[in-house]
């Protein structure tokens, strides 16, 4: 039986001690005398973020499947529990063995959004692992890093001995053979990294070099190792049906963000928004076959005991199967208590038609992106959506029941002008006219139309990715400006609007597109005692900005400045298939509002045809 990394007297001093004791349903435990690799797998958030997400649980059931291979999981702990472990010297430990992380041969760590990253100094802290990797010996895990945030790794690559670039299915177990073999081999940590580096895809930032030009931009970036190739490839699966997919994923003991079984119909996305890293990083468009999502339905719900279904993608609607699917779920699961969930769905009347099937209309609100009040910034940003397509959808939606909107916009775009602000209220306003242009005796209460705006960050690998952003203060100017065209509207009293935290999205925007150099700023943040800064009543700018000072980091070299169109870019080693000649090419459409078709309708060059597989090979056929 075994042993409880934590007693029962900190169990009982800790909010949530369900977080900590592994054992759910459907986990994973193996012997681990039986086994040739030990894998955590960490996403350093709290458990309730971390249960929620598919990529750790497609891993861990991949990882598992081999009988050499143990794969475990580790989150971040919450404040109260990094208290007590730190005053008592108990290490980090992962939640199927309770055994130390630092006795393991690997730490997976997931990058998903940069505030994470001083929750990823913690979780190497408490393991009692050196932060950087150069400070490592034979006795530590090889620190491993792949996700979203992994395609520009510059900021953490002191911190990392590898970085996996691309989706995750494709070369680990030739990762893990190669760690084998040179285990058995008695090689040593630095030879395992040289057989790792010529694994496509593999990314050891210890084997590379940055010079800087006098202005602080990049002159060179360079393999030292000569084993270590130019340019990383970003792993792709071609066939998304014909791949491992977990048929009994992890059920919580706790309530999670996603309590629910996810079915991941699509990866990709068509539409080419030019803010959108994701739609660049995950091209070309492939679909899973429809017959093969509705038996993962029935199984997972089977293993898991869920009572809600979830479809993922991009963009839900785009999934050409779509119809088939939701009828299907709609029909086998009647009267068994299941609800379905279809977010990503662009509201029209099949969209909405079916929503009305799965959904109480008087309680559930409906949800738009326009990201822009005006014509003239969708165009700008490429969204493919006009005012009558949303004010269409929006009484189709009123007319079927719904009385409650939700209108996410982004504030701080390139070309953006005080007029196109102002368009988010004059859009609001428009769509609540709309409600209450249907009879009266067809409507259902007030309306309530709830915009919400969160602030521009240009990303790597976007066409956007030359921009510049604003200051925090200028942020909540623009703001307010959108607030006060809000008090001019006639129907201002159906009206709500809110923004997000400027001060974080400033520090996202200098991480998102940061160097080696930025690295330093986020090691002194945690040193200041920076954790969990994607939570509102965790975050503090203060220290963030003393961290900056105390570095010698200018915060407007990484945010102000728009780059050059020559400018090498921090992540310009990585190859996504995506050309940077392409992304330029739209950026300079967008600065003439020009429209480029979605990729079913038009090949637009792109250069993820190289991948030869999905829309890209549909569109040739």
């Amino acid at each position: 039986m075994r042993k409880l990394a934590l007693n029962d007297e900190i169990l009982l001093k800790i909010e949530k001690p369900a977080r900590y004791i592994g054992n759910e349903v459907n986990s994973v435990m193996k012997d681990s005398e039986k086994v040739d690799i030990r894998f955590a797998m960490c996403f350093p958030d709290v458990y309730e973020i971390g249960m929620s997400h598919l990529g750790i649980q497609i891993l861990y059931d991949m990882f598992n499947r081999r009988e050499d291979v143990w794969c475990e999981r580790v989150y971040s702990p919450w404040l109260d529990l990094d208290k007590l472990m730190r005053e008592q010297q108990i290490p980090l430990f992962a939640l199927e063995s309770q055994d130390p992380v630092k006795n393991f041969d690997f730490l997976g760590i997931t990058l998903q959004y940069e505030m994470c990253y001083t929750n990823i100094l913690q979780v190497l802290d408490l393991s009692g692992i050196p932060l950087h990797a150069d400070q490592r010996d034979e006795t530590d895990p090889i620190v491993i890093g792949g996700g979203p945030c992994a395609y520009n790794p510059e900021p953490l690559a002191e911190f990392f001995d590898l970085f996996y670039i691309g989706e995750g299915e494709t070369v680990y177990d030739q990762l893990l053979d190669a760690y084998k073999a040179n285990q058995a081999a008695g090689g040593s940590r630095n030879r395992f990294l040289e057989a790792a580096c010529q694994i496509e895809g593999i990314y050891v930032p210890s084997f590379y070099e940055t010079h800087y030009k006098e202005d602080g931009t990049i002159a060179e970036f360079y393999p030292t190792n000569p084993l270590a190739p130019d340019r990383i490839k970003k792993q792709v699966v071609l066939d998304v049906t014909d791949t491992v997919y977990p048929e009994r994923p992890l059920v919580p003991y706790i309530k999670v963000t996603q309590d629910r079984v996810v079915l991941e119909v699509q990866r990709g996305c068509i539409r080419g928004c030019r803010f959108c890293q994701a739609g660049m990083l995950y091209r070309p468009t492939r679909e899973r076959d429809v017959e093969q999502l509705k038996e993962y339905a029935r199984r997972m719900l089977k293993s898991t005991g869920h009572e809600e279904i979830s479809l993922s993608s991009l963009s839900t609607s785009d999934y050409s199967e779509l119809k088939d699917l939701v009828t299907f779920l709609i029909e086998e699961f009647k009267g068994k208590g299941i609800n379905i969930s279809l977010p990503s769905l662009r509201i029209d009347a099949f969209s909405l038609d079916v929503m009305s099937r799965i959904q109480d209309v008087r309680k559930s609100s409906l949800t738009f992106a326009p990201e822009a009040g005006s014509q003239r910034m969708r165009n700008v940003i490429n969204k493919g959506l006009t005012e009558e397509d949303i004010l269409n959808g929006a009484g189709q939606a009123f007319e079927g029941g719904w009385n409650k909107v939700k209108l996410y916009f982004m504030l701080g775009l390139p070309t953006e002008t005080e007029e196109d602000m102002a368009a988010i209220a004059v859009l609001a306003d428009k769509v609540a006219r709309r409600y209450y242009e249907i009879p009266k005796e067809q409507r259902n209460g007030k309306c309530q139309i709830t915009a919400s705006s969160s602030f521009f960050i240009p990303k790597p690998f976007t066409p956007f990715q030359w921009a510049a952003m604003l200051t925090n203060e200028e942020y909540i100017a623009r703001a307010a400006i959108v607030k006060h065209a809000f008090l001019n509207q006639l129907n201002k009293k159906s009206l709500r609007y809110n923004w997000h935290d400027a001060e974080v999205t400033v520090l996202e925007g200098v991480f998102a597109r940061g160097d080696r150099r930025t690295g330093a700023v986020v090691e002194e943040a945690y040193r200041l005692g920076c954790i969990y800064d994607s939570w509102t009543e965790c975050f503090d700018n203060e220290k963030w900005m003393k961290a900056f000072e105390n570095t010698g980091i200018d915060i407007d070299f990484y945010n102000l400045r728009e780059r050059k169109a020559d400018e090498i870019f921090p992540w310009d080693f990585i190859d996504i298939g995506v050309t940077k000649e392409f992304l330029r090419e739209e950026w300079e459409r967008a600065m003439k509002a020009e429209i480029t078709p979605n990729c079913r309708t038009q090949c637009s060059g792109c250069g993820a045809a190289v991948w030869k597989g999905g829309v890209c090979v549909e569109s040739k056929n």
